[in-house]
């Protein structure tokens, strides 16, 4: 019976130490948007994911800034990205989106700030007669979970951009085949019309020669 206590303390314990905010924005043209963590401690990582779902040619401008104002990371025109650094400062960390680029395209953006805490001294509750070695193992075990289920989940946000990628790049092909046909249609009727009018006219012509 304490097995699952000690697995599901273990979990807690990894929860614990990961805080993360997974948002959808949409960004409006000529809007530049920022958003904010505030890291309590010096050593922790952040992770910085953000895909561009829709809008435009699917790219944005970001920027990450730290709390003395200077820039850590910065790119232009970028579909995705996926980036984890530690922070070298305590204080708020700036994440913006900069959509200034576009005159008249707004773009939904899937983005996530997660903070890790990488430290592991907090006592763990063990059972009677279980060695060190036998926890430590289980928690390592937790913690490799946890990151292929991070690594799960990233995979599937991936999969998802591409989707909506796709799926744009398919209706939008649609519609250049269906306007393409309406013209061709409508040229084909005009094309009929134009010569029904001159086979017309030809015949009338010699109709008054021979009056």
């Amino acid at each position: 019976m304490r097995l699952p206590l000690i697995v599901i303390s273990l979990l807690g314990y990894v929860c614990s130490h990961v805080s993360a905010t997974a948002l959808t924005y949409k960004l409006q043209a000529h809007e530049l948007a920022c958003f904010f963590s505030h890291v309590q401690e010096k050593g922790v990582k952040l992770a910085f994911y953000f895909a561009v779902q829709s809008g435009g040619s699917f790219d944005v401008d970001y920027s990450v800034v730290g709390p003395n104002e200077k820039t850590i990371l910065e790119g232009s025109k970028e579909r995705q990205g996926d980036y984890v650094f530690t922070a070298q400062e305590q204080g708020e960390y700036r994440f913006c989106f900069n959509n200034e680029m576009s005159t008249w395209a707004e773009k939904m953006v899937d983005f996530e700030i997660a903070q890790e805490n990488e430290s592991r001294d907090a006592k763990l509750p063990s059972k009677q007669g279980t060695s060190p070695e036998q926890t430590s193992a289980l928690e390592e075990s937790i913690l490799k979970v946890s990151r292929d289920l991070s690594t799960i989940n990233r995979n599937q946000k991936y999969f998802r951009t591409r989707e909506n990628r796709n799926m744009s790049t398919v209706k939008s092909t649609e519609g250049r085949i269906f306007n393409f046909s309406v013209m061709e249609s409508a040229l084909m009727v005009s094309m009929a019309g134009l010569q029904v009018f001159i086979v017309r006219y030809f015949f009338q012509g010699a109709r008054k020669g021979y009056v």
